[in-house]
């Protein structure tokens, strides 16, 4: 590298007659520029067709979302009624302890919180297995609804021609919201075997 060279070249200087662009001329030339290419800009968005989905929506309010949290409920409120009424006996036999307590003997009296103790236990392990049930049910419901939800979301895609259908965004125009054609469709759809 030479010392006589400047690492950064100086301006040119604009001589007489030269064209000096003003902040006017500039932005008057951007919009020039600008309103060229406008109908272009138009013609490419309208080209583009973009659909949104609201997943929550659907996994709430499509038929075959109701009629899963329906099964469900059938399926699982007797056994969690049962709970609830050994819940309650429990609760009626600790307080009836209480209340013998004083007129019991030492032996008796351990005897009875031992036998309410396991009970309790047996009650709370009863509770997780029917919860771990419950949930392993309602994920196999919604993968079911989910995988039909995505094969409706798919033929409309393909036969309305959309570019582009998301299902997760921060903020979206009504406009673009697909989600009562997906709800009604999945309605419409039989569910598959």
């Amino acid at each position: 590298m030479s010392a006589s060279r400047p690492l950064h070249p100086r301006p040119a200087r604009l001589g007489r007659g030269a064209p000096v662009l003003s902040c006017r001329g500039l932005a008057a030339a951007a919009v020039l520029a600008l309103s060229a290419c406008a109908p272009l800009l138009a013609q490419a968005q309208d080209a583009l067709r973009i659909g949104y989905v609201n997943s929550e929506r659907v996994l709430r309010e499509a038929a075959p979302a109701k009629a899963a949290l329906a099964r469900m409920e059938a399926d699982f409120s007797k056994r969690d009624k049962e709970l609830n009424d050994v819940a309650a006996r429990l609760k009626s036999v600790a307080d009836k302890l209480d209340k013998d307590a004083p007129t019991l003997s030492e032996s008796e009296r351990t005897r009875r919180q031992r036998d309410l103790q396991e009970q309790g236990r047996e009650l709370e392990r009863k509770r997780r297995e029917f919860q771990e049930d419950l949930n392993q049910r309602r994920n196999e419901e919604t993968q079911a609804i989910v995988e039909r939800a995505n094969k409706v979301i798919k033929s409309i895609f393909e036969n309305e021609k959309y570019d582009l259908i998301l299902q997760d965004a921060v903020f979206f125009s009504p406009r673009v919201d697909i989600t009562d054609k997906v709800i009604k469709a999945l309605g419409a759809a039989p569910a598959a075997k």
